[in-house]
């Protein structure tokens, strides 16, 4: 975690792990904020799940990546292209 924003937010589905104590204390030990979408409204979510689903779908290599280098670098360069074609809001 180290040079992380304090403005750092996870987001989590209302499952039983995420909701636990334990889970909520670790992400307030990391200055987390934590995000969940409302029950049952599939809805929230979906900017999010269409991001990943295009990063896994048109981006990652069926292989994977040789390093960890490597795709930190791809996947950089995917959220880049993602949101720089002026039609893709940043928030």
């Amino acid at each position: 975690m180290r040079g992380h924003s304090k403005q750092l937010m996870f987001y989590s589905v209302q499952e039983s792990h995420y909701t636990s104590r334990e889970y909520r204390q670790e992400l307030w030990r990391y200055q987390m904020t934590q995000s969940m979408s409302r029950r049952g409204n599939c809805w929230d979510n979906s900017p999010m799940e269409k991001f990943f689903g295009s990063l896994k779908t048109e981006w990652m290599p069926t292989t994977g990546y040789q390093s960890f280098s490597a795709a930190q670098s791809a996947i950089v360069r995917y959220i880049t292209d993602y949101y720089s074609d002026g039609k893709t809001p940043l928030v």
